[in-house]
């Protein structure tokens, strides 16, 4: 049994990434010192104060992701980073980012709370940091993100440094879903989810360059959007290129039918012209595609994992935007 790594059967099986990145309302991340236990609130850096927020915040099933987040000086600073990221309504190319700087992990909590309480909490620093990529390395929850995850860190890291790419930190995560893609990363403010990376998929999504079709094995989804809906997102991504990461997208499920077979989806996006253009497309459960896998390497039996294929995609509206002066 302990031969078993999710990441490996799911690369043999060709299973397709996309529709697995997860649609959080809010993404709060603290930077606590490593070691992690497998329920990372549970570490031992990690004071009572943010555990009983993490258990009020869950029984309120508010769509909040907490995340703890480490990098090489994480052990050595006198402060704890917070990152309170949230996602923009309406038309939206990501989430709006707020970020803290905390001079104990202690205060964490009651920081978050005056946040989410609609004060103003203080520590809120401006920072030149325009993105913060997050790859799971949390090996206590899944061992694929300490064998896939930890190594790829290091090549990140290396790569931003290489790349003199002063605005764009990389963090160590606990985890967030999908291990039997590992390595996985989530690319913020965007929220866009990748998996089973190699070194050519990450210099791609990470200059935007590059042929944009070497996407389609890694790119997980976009997690403003419902799983369906990110099938129609990447082919549209992948027919519009690399000037699609600049648009404003907006998405939403028309109809569906009671056994989830067929979904009505539509996609609305803004170009850098201010065009405002509408898709819609049937979203049909492919059974080609649809897998039945162990979703980590500690599962004791395997999940369904239904996937979509695109068809009918039609132009349903284009506008040219006027906004008055």
């Amino acid at each position: 049994m302990d031969s078993f790594f999710c990441s490996d059967s799911t690369r043999e099986l060709g299973e397709d990434v996309i529709g697995s990145a997860t649609d959080y309302q809010t993404y709060i991340l603290v930077e606590c010192p490593l070691p992690w236990v497998t329920n990372a609130f549970n570490s031992k850096w990690v004071p009572r104060n943010l555990q009983i927020l993490l258990e009020e915040v869950k029984q309120a099933k508010l769509p909040i992701r907490f995340l703890l987040i480490a990098n090489d000086s994480t052990h050595k600073v006198e402060h704890t980073t917070l990152l309170i990221y949230q996602k923009q309504e309406g038309l939206s190319s990501g989430y709006i980012k707020h970020e803290f700087r905390v001079p104990h992990i202690e205060q964490v909590a009651s920081v978050i709370k005056k946040w989410l309480w609609g004060k103003v909490p203080g520590y809120e620093i401006d920072s030149s940091i325009s993105r913060d990529i997050l790859i799971c390395t949390h090996g206590s929850h899944d061992k694929c993100c300490a064998r896939y995850g930890n190594p790829f860190y290091f090549y990140a890291t290396d790569t931003i440094a290489n790349l003199n790419l002063k605005n764009v930190r990389i963090w160590r995560s606990s985890h967030f879903g999908g291990h039997r893609f590992a390595p996985t990363a989530i690319d913020l403010p965007q929220g866009r989810y990748y998996g089973c990376l190699d070194e050519h998929s990450f210099q791609a999504f990470l200059t935007h360059t590059g042929d944009i079709q070497g996407l389609k094995k890694v790119y997980r989804g976009w997690g403003i959007l419902h799983p369906a809906l990110q099938v129609l997102e990447r082919d549209l991504m992948l027919s519009q290129g690399w000037n699609w990461f600049n648009y404003k997208v907006a998405g939403k499920i028309l109809e569906q039918s009671l056994d989830n077979n067929t979904i009505l989806g539509e996609l609305t996006f803004t170009t850098k012209s201010d065009s405002l253009y509408t898709y819609q497309a049937k979203l049909i459960k492919d059974n080609t595609k649809t897998i039945t896998v162990k979703s980590s390497c500690n599962a004791t039996q395997s999940s369904v994992f239904v996937k979509y294929t695109v068809a009918d995609l039609c132009l349903v509206a284009e506008n040219v935007l006027t906004f008055s002066k």
